[in-house]
């Protein structure tokens, strides 16, 4: 009897399958035929790197560090092909690449590296790192001409380190092919010597030395500043081997350009935002990280790496230098000093009396003697203070919060001003508005007080808005400008070197070529309101960022501090002293056992599902603190919760290691419930 062919039988009036093609085989390559490929999977069980076979047609093209195509579960896949090997641990047959995106080798061997070791430290998965790592391809760019890497051109290493103690010494250890570590404590200065000329001398000694450099700043405007001082130093982004600007907000295209031509060779520098800490800069010899205070360092993605500390695993990877700087000090940074992983470089004290400006706190004691005035939006020694320096130049005002009146409260009894439909916060956008929530948008067009019943409001909080609409007022015929990401011209970059008022959000302060004339910082008890572990240094760091735009004390230049702040900030203020605080706070914390004293890791989600994933870790020393209502859980029958997870230092990386095992297990059982697992959270009050 021959061979009877069976078919699968259909129903009627279903359309009829067709069968599969079968799969032409293909011949494999004669050397190294296994590619190790990262899947880009989502599941954490999945985070391992998988064998396939090259086939011979795609030989040349399969190289380390080229986007691949692959089958995986029974559909196409993207990857990255890291390595390829002679033979295979894997049992079963193993699949050919579908075939190679582009020949292009985006992925380096020490960028591979380092986003293995982010993801571990992290408790991620690969697949996430080299998302955040590695920009989207755009075929166009590729298909560009490109320049072929030369040697930079001479670069001039001029004297903005001279004021600070260690500082030659560091632009030496640069030049010479060395790997310095230091914290450094920023300073104002004249033109040539701000921050921005210091760091691009620094890069210019490291390119001199042969080496290539990364500067990660915390947004756009700062980049800028960095490109222009290294445009200063011969290092411009037009120059030959010069630097090129890696930013999200440029746009895929220029992004991936510019991330190609630091692949290719042809820029030995790169500055950028956070996103630049994987940029593949070759020979790196330096790596910079200013104001690492700010928040927008920390990468809101999972598995939700801090640019700080991904440049300090790339300084131990790479064996290169780093320079953290800032005007203030981060307690993490302190902790670096602390523990030998890098070193101060400061200025001595008589050095930035020189520099900096005349510092007042005007506290409610300090204005007791003004009487009911006292309470006024711009007490009498604060209207004093900037008509005198309008006479000579521009005023810059610091408010601590966006909007026109972003906050309320009833008239007459002074409850907080709430929705009566969701129950959120009540503001004013603007003179005459009707006030409106925060959370759902509804007007409150007949609002009454829950507690008295009142139909007044008072502002409780008064934003930059409002802040200039007062100033306007108090000096009239005087320009007010306005700076922040909600006001009508937004961020504000430069200002003119004359008689005006400028009202800025931290942050989005212009600059001004010869310096504020004064500062006003108004809310300093707004400033450091909150229950926050950082709450107070960065208080002290906005502070410091508008002083540091002020004209020094010689040149008349002076900061009121208006408000009834914390006291150590407030001190650590008048006397320009950073140091000092994040000295005390890492004290402070070591006591108590907080971060970066101790190593922390934070699970919140549904109960049941934080606590399988919780029960499953193990470390040194573990201490599980929790469960609780997790921050901001809104009121439910089964709102979410937190789990802390704490450890000493030494027992971070088992910390990781064990709950990133316990998420991959929580993957593969397909437990339920969306849950966030998070190693150094910037939260834990």
């Amino acid at each position: 009897m021959g061979p009877v062919e069976v078919t699968q039988p259909t129903l009627a009036g279903m359309p009829r399958v067709r069968a599969p093609r079968p799969v032409k085989e293909r011949a494999v390559a004669a050397t190294l035929p296994v590619a190790r490929v990262c899947v880009d999977v989502q599941p954490a069980h999945l985070d391992r790197l998988f064998d396939y076979l090259v086939p011979a047609d795609l030989d040349d093209a399969a190289r380390p560090g080229v986007r691949v195509k692959v089958r995986f579960g029974g559909q196409d896949a993207d990857g990255y092909l890291l390595s390829r090997h002679e033979s295979t641990e894997h049992d079963g047959r193993l699949a050919p690449l579908r075939r190679v995106v582009t020949g292009e080798p985006v992925l380096t061997p020490e960028v591979a590296r380092l986003a293995r070791v982010v993801a571990d430290r992290y408790a991620g998965t690969l697949a996430d790192v080299l998302r955040l790592a590695v920009p989207p391809r755009h075929a166009r760019v590729e298909a560009e001409p490109h320049d072929e890497a030369v040697a930079p051109p001479p670069a001039s290493v001029a004297t903005a380190w001279a004021p600070y103690r260690g500082g030659p010494a560091l632009l030496q250890h640069l030049l010479a092919g060395g790997r310095p570590r230091a914290v450094w404590t920023a300073l104002p200065g004249p033109a040539g010597e701000r921050w921005p000329d210091a760091i691009a001398q620094a890069v210019a000694a490291c390119v001199l030395g042969g080496r290539g450099a990364l500067v990660v700043a915390p947004d756009a405007r700062d980049v800028d500043r960095v490109l222009r001082a290294l445009t200063r130093v011969g290092l411009g982004a037009g120059s030959p081997g010069g630097a090129v600007r890696l930013t999200a907000d440029e746009g895929p295209a220029a992004r991936y350009r510019a991330f190609l031509a630091a692949r290719r060779g042809a820029a030995r520098v790169v500055v950028g935002t956070r996103a630049s800490v994987f940029a593949p800069v070759a020979d790196l010899g330096l790596v910079v990280l200013w104001e690492d205070g700010d928040p927008l360092h920390a990468e809101p993605r999972s598995p939700y790496p801090h640019a700080r500390e991904v440049l300090a695993l790339r300084a131990d990877l790479a064996g290169c230098a780093a320079l953290i700087g800032g005007f203030g000090r981060t307690v993490e940074a302190q902790r670096l000093l602390e523990t030998g992983w890098a070193r101060e470089v400061a200025a001595d004290r008589a050095v930035v009396r020189e520099r900096t400006a005349r510092v007042r706190a005007l506290t409610s004691t300090e204005l007791a003697k003004e009487g009911p005035a006292a309470a006024a939006r711009l007490p009498a020694p604060v209207f004093a203070a900037m008509r005198s320096a309008l006479e000579s130049g521009p005023v810059l005002v610091q408010v601590p919060r966006a909007g026109y009146v972003p906050v309320t409260a009833c008239a007459r009894c002074h409850a907080p001003a709430r929705c009566a439909v969701c129950t959120g916060p009540l503001g004013v956008d603007a003179a005459g508005a009707v006030p409106s929530c925060r959370w759902c948008g509804r007007l409150a067009t007949d609002w009454a007080c829950r507690e008295c019943g009142g139909r007044a409001m008072r502002s409780v909080r008064v934003g930059s808005g409002r802040t200039a609409e007062e100033v306007g007022r108090a000096f009239p015929g005087v320009p007010v400008r306005t700076s922040g990401a909600r006001t009508s011209g937004g961020v504000l970059d430069t200002v003119p070197d004359r008689p005006a008022v400028v009202v800025a959000t931290p942050g989005a302060e212009p600059v001004t070529d010869g310096g504020y004339a004064a500062a006003v910082l108004l809310d300093a008890a707004v400033a450091t309101a909150g229950e926050g572990l950082a709450v107070e240094p960065d208080a002290l760091r906005r502070w410091l960022a508008a002083a540091a735009l002020v004209r020094p004390a010689a040149a008349g230049g002076q900061v009121l501090l208006v408000g009834d702040g914390a006291a150590r900030p407030t001190q650590a203020l008048v006397r320009w002293d950073p140091a000092g605080l994040a000295e005390r706070e890492l004290a402070e914390r070591a006591t108590l056992r907080l971060p970066p004293a101790v190593a922390m890791a934070a699970v919140t989600g549904p109960r049941q599902a934080v606590d399988l994933v919780v029960g499953r870790v193990a470390a040194p020393g573990l201490v599980v603190l929790g469960p609780v209502p997790a921050p901001g859980a809104a009121a439910a029958l089964d709102p979410d919760v937190r789990t802390l997870l704490r450890v000493a230092p030494d027992a971070a990386s088992a910390l990781a290691r064990s709950l990133a095992q316990s998420l991959a297990v929580r993957s593969a059982r397909r437990e339920g419930g969306a849950l966030r697992a998070q190693v150094d959270p910037p939260e834990v009050l």
